[in-house]
């Protein structure tokens, strides 16, 4: 299949997107990079000030159970930013797609 994208949405306690985004930036995204993960974007949606986003880049479905069944389970991130940022979120939706690059179809 190739590499494939993972986009995270989440809803998020009212009033909280600036602290969630505060440790996203200074906790748990430098941890997924620690950890090998690609995050290709993330942040506040523009529609909602409660409304966040991360997307993250794999090499493939295996690859990517793997990389994220690390993870969540690391020491690292359970004693670290994990407590906070799961309490901050009210909801959340996740797809997988395959990754192509658009101008390489072109």
């Amino acid at each position: 299949m190739g590499k494939v994208i993972e986009i995270l949405q989440y809803r998020l306690r009212v009033g909280s997107g600036e602290r969630f985004h505060h440790i996203m930036q200074h906790n748990s995204v430098p941890l997924h990079l620690t950890s090998g993960i690609t995050v290709l974007e993330y942040g506040i949606s523009l529609h909602a000030a409660d409304a966040y986003y991360l997307i993250r880049l794999f090499d493939g479905m295996e690859e990517m159970e793997q990389v994220l069944h690390d993870f969540y389970h690391s020491k690292a991130w359970r004693e670290g930013p994990r407590t906070e940022i799961v309490s901050l979120i009210e909801e959340s939706h996740r797809v997988v797609l395959p990754y192509h690059r658009v101008d390489s179809l072109i």
